[in-house]
């Protein structure tokens, strides 16, 4: 999401201001709806969009549900999320499949907007979800861009129809009508229609494109748009919409460094929804489009429900539930280790992992010095261990140590790291599978949570004189020590009168006496 990054920070500094102000006055929402009509300008939105936005923001800021909220800033917040929310299209809208197979999706854009890629990427997520998809080469005017697709094809473990080399042999539009035929006879169920991109809108684009949609009749017409190139999308984007006419919007290269804003004019400017998102170069690094998870992005109010579903996929049930047993158990090993590690490398980037949690703006930097390699160099220590060390960590010595370090290229101390970390890790998690809370490093045991932290139970106070005077104190632990209650604790009053050993029957015997005059050296 390194696209709306700038403008994130941007919104997050303005809220930031509100925050202090118990109640806002007319000049504070009209100071906060400037500085918001800043950002957005400054990020790439089309004018047209940011004048109704911050209008119907500025409304409802000076409406009651402001004025009579207990908190005023947490309010004009929710405000900015809905309206963004409403630019972006509103609902999550899906793909429309078509009642008798195959289902067409048409795919169109400028060249270099990653149409092709796109494809691959499409199919693929197809195919997870159960479809037999389809791509059909029709670009034939790009260089090698049918050898392209056939390549992202295989990647993707997906079939392409390429009839012809491309290269400007071939017409698209009979190999479009010839992919129909043979998605029928061979029972595929979505044929995608990878379409030729110009390096600008014009006339011949135009008219190819629109004798495609009329030969193969598409289900979706997908506009792909690249989310960098400013306000050139939202023109591209209604001359697209006039020439061929489109079903949807694709927005890709959201992980660029770009402003982007102007991306998020084009569902308000065309009326299309955005139906999916590409947010890096691998074939996974695809989603649908929510447009209320994307506002609370840009808001920093973070994605969980997205990377709570992306957990779901990479982890498997099954599994989790027999390390849970092994934690329970003791018997956690580094193999299991490993193995949670690569899931949690099946899931994608850790950076935009953590970039879902609220709040990660506040840790930007952290973000960007943090290195993924980090995990591929902790399999690497691992796998350089023998079964019965992963197994047994205790056997590992200053030389398997050393071999160690040798065999996977790393340094000793990075392995006496990683031993440590996983014994910490295993400690933790056992005292969480038995019910009690972990604790943990630095912080000591959480306050309340009847956890001592492996301490055992509460030791019972000693027993002896609080006097403060040395020598009545030393007198009456002696006498403790040997059984007999100390003179003077039978009663006597606050100022020590009355309560003497001969003033009363029951003081201490000669033996006594004599016993406390040797523990005195007398």
């Amino acid at each position: 999401m390194a696209t709306f990054g700038t403008l994130s920070d941007r919104l997050a500094d303005t809220f930031k201001n509100l925050r202090t102000k118990g109640k806002l006055s007319p000049a504070d929402v009209d100071g906060t709806v400037r500085e918001i009509r800043r950002a957005l300008l400054d990020a790439d939105v089309s004018l047209d969009v940011v004048k109704s936005f911050t209008a119907k923001v500025r409304e409802r800021a000076l409406g009651d549900e402001v004025n009579k909220a207990l908190n005023p800033a947490q309010q004009v917040v929710q405000i900015v999320n809905e309206e963004l929310v409403a630019i972006l299209g509103g609902q999550q809208r899906r793909l429309q499949f078509a009642k008798k197979p195959p289902t067409v999706i048409m795919l169109a854009g400028l060249q270099g907007a990653g149409k092709t890629t796109l494809a691959g990427k499409l199919a693929k997520w197809l195919a997870k979800d159960g479809h037999t998809p389809v791509l059909v080469a029709a670009d034939l005017q790009r260089p090698n861009a049918v050898t392209q697709l056939q390549v992202v094809g295989e990647q993707a473990g997906v079939p392409v129809f390429a009839p012809e080399p491309g290269n400007g042999v071939g017409n698209p539009v009979k190999v479009a009508k010839e992919a129909m035929k043979f998605a029928e006879t061979k029972q595929y169920d979505v044929v995608i229609v990878d379409t030729a991109g110009r390096l600008g809108v014009d006339a011949e684009l135009m008219k190819q494109a629109g004798d495609i949609r009329k030969a193969v009749d598409p289900d979706e017409v997908l506009f792909v748009i690249d989310a960098m190139i400013g306000q050139d999308a939202v023109a591209t984007a209604k001359a697209f919409q006039d020439g061929v006419d489109f079903t949807g919007v694709v927005l890709t290269k959201l992980d660029g460094d770009a402003r982007g804003g102007a991306a998020l004019s084009v569902a308000s400017v065309t009326g299309r929804p955005i139906i999916f998102a590409s947010t890096g170069e691998g074939l996974d690094d695809f989603e649908p489009f929510y447009p209320d998870r994307m506002a609370s992005r840009i808001l920093d109010l973070g994605d969980i429900l997205t990377l709570i579903e992306q957990a779901q996929e990479a982890f498997d049930e099954d599994e989790a539930r027999k390390v849970a047993e092994k934690f329970a158990t003791d018997t956690f090993t580094l193999d299991d280790f490993l193995k949670q590690m690569q899931q949690l490398r099946n899931m994608g980037s850790i950076k935009k992992m953590m970039g879902m949690l609220p709040g990660a703006g506040a840790m930007k930097q952290q973000l960007d010095n943090f290195d993924e390699r980090e995990i591929v160099r902790t399999e690497a220590i691992i796998q350089s261990m023998t079964t019965a060390e992963r197994t047994n960590p205790k056997l590992l010595n200053g030389s398997r140590r050393l071999r160690i370090a040798k065999g996977a290229g790393s340094t000793v101390t990075e392995v006496n790291q990683l031993v440590n970390r996983f014994e910490q890790a295993a400690k933790m998690m056992k005292t969480v599978a038995k019910g009690g809370v972990p604790n943990v490093p630095g912080m000591g045991p959480i306050p309340g949570a009847g956890f001592t932290g492996g301490r055992g139970k509460q030791q019972p106070k000693k027993k002896g004189s609080r006097s403060g005077n040395p020598a009545k104190r030393a007198a009456e632990n002696a006498a403790l020590a040997t059984g007999v209650k100390p003179a003077g604790s039978a009663g006597g009053s606050g100022f020590g009168l009355g309560g003497g050993a001969a003033s009363k029957p029951g003081g201490p015997t000669e033996e006594e006496l004599a016993s406390l005059q040797k523990f005195l050296g007398r």
